[in-house]
């Protein structure tokens, strides 16, 4: 079982206990402002997407990592990587996506949590190369990716819902641990 230990986070598998928190984080408007079309998704949905993740873990060796804070235990979302499917233009790619609940928000999780996965991605994997795509205009997860060392490559229009995307990438060349 993959699991990454950081200062405050664990990253791990997906549990069963798990459900419930996903859902309330994915049934926030806030949480999910820059989610494709924005809107909130209900337990049912969140169930499916976790069993999505845990394939794509067997499937490919990466996924999508539960956020537990080591302090409390609590959920506090998701980091990960994906192959952006939804996005061909950029194939063949591996993303790094984040989602944490709006309570974590601004107290540095998601960047640690990256940071983590993205060496994990790059060292561990032995990905030459990983992307992140972002919705124009969100500022919080922009400040994320340029604390990862990421630079725009590209900007391009979501296939399904027209909204403006910037893609970023770094590679193994440009990483420093």
């Amino acid at each position: 079982m993959t699991e990454i230990r950081t200062p405050r986070l664990l990253l791990r598998r997906w549990h069963d206990d798990d459900l419930v928190p996903m859902a309330d984080i994915n049934a926030d408007p806030r949480a999910m402002r820059w989610v494709d079309d924005g809107a909130v998704r209900d337990l049912d949905h969140t169930a499916e997407a976790i069993e999505r993740w845990e394939e794509e873990w067997d499937e490919e060796g990466f996924g999508l990592f539960a956020v537990e804070l080591l302090a409390s235990g609590e959920l506090g979302g998701f980091t990960g990587l994906y192959v952006p499917e939804f996005l061909p233009e950029v194939g063949p790619a591996v993303a790094i996506s984040w989602r944490l609940g709006s309570q974590f928000w601004g107290q540095g999780y998601a960047s640690e949590a990256a940071q983590a996965t993205l060496e994990f991605a790059l060292q561990d994997r032995g990905l030459d190369r990983v992307i992140s795509i972002s919705r124009a205009g969100d500022t919080a997860s922009e400040n994320v990716i340029r604390k990862l060392g990421m630079v725009l490559e590209r900007e391009t229009t979501h296939p399904v819902y027209g909204f403006p995307l910037r893609v970023h990438a770094i590679d193994l060349t440009e990483y420093q641990a």
